[in-house]
């Protein structure tokens, strides 16, 4: 058996290959310790239990949680989405996803990396998401795209948060083009 192969939770074919891993070893390995298939390529420990994002990380790991989720996951709506929300970059063939049920959102590949971060899922998991101010730059471009209650919602909890960074906004709402926008509702809740 190769060292290089640890059990974990998850093994991703295409990334242990990428280590020299053999498929042979690979394939080997997963029947001996009753790993199950939950995607191409994607195999985890039977009885456990992963986080769809996380699968989706993997699958897709040019793709960052955005919008709805990343609003969830920041506190600034209390209802999660029903549907995952990632951020892939222009060119991306997104068809695959949108026929999965993903809501997508396209940026160019220069703006993709603007406030990513990552967050646990659980002990050992992390997905890429972005960061307040991204998010709220995003909900101010999308704002046709939300209901109105949860754009006034996401904005006014922004807003008394005490970890909002208000430069970091400007400075992205420059880079998206919604300086003015961001400006402007500063100004009606501040």
């Amino acid at each position: 058996m190769n060292p290089k192969i640890e059990k974990s939770k998850i093994i991703h074919i295409k990334s242990l290959q990428k280590q020299g891993i053999t498929k042979y070893e690979l394939y080997r390995f997963i029947k001996q310790n009753q790993y199950e298939k939950v995607d191409r390529g994607i195999y985890v420990l039977p009885n456990i239990w992963i986080d769809e994002r996380v699968i989706l990380s993997i699958k897709y790991p040019q793709a960052v949680f955005s919008h709805d989720e990343a609003l969830y996951f920041h506190g600034l709506i209390d209802r999660e989405p029903n549907r995952h929300t990632i951020t892939i970059y222009s060119g991306y063939g997104v068809s695959k996803l949108n026929q999965s049920d993903i809501k997508v959102f396209t940026v160019s590949k220069e703006l993709l990396e603007v406030g990513r971060e990552y967050i646990k899922i659980d002990t050992e998991m992390q997905i890429p998401i972005y960061n307040l101010e991204r998010t709220i730059c995003d909900l101010i471009r999308s704002r046709k795209k939300f209901e109105i209650q949860d754009f006034k919602t996401a904005l006014k909890t922004y807003i008394q948060r005490n970890d909002k960074d208000l430069n970091r906004l400007m400075e992205y709402a420059k880079l998206f083009h919604v300086d003015q926008l961001v400006r402007g509702y500063l100004e009606v809740m501040l």
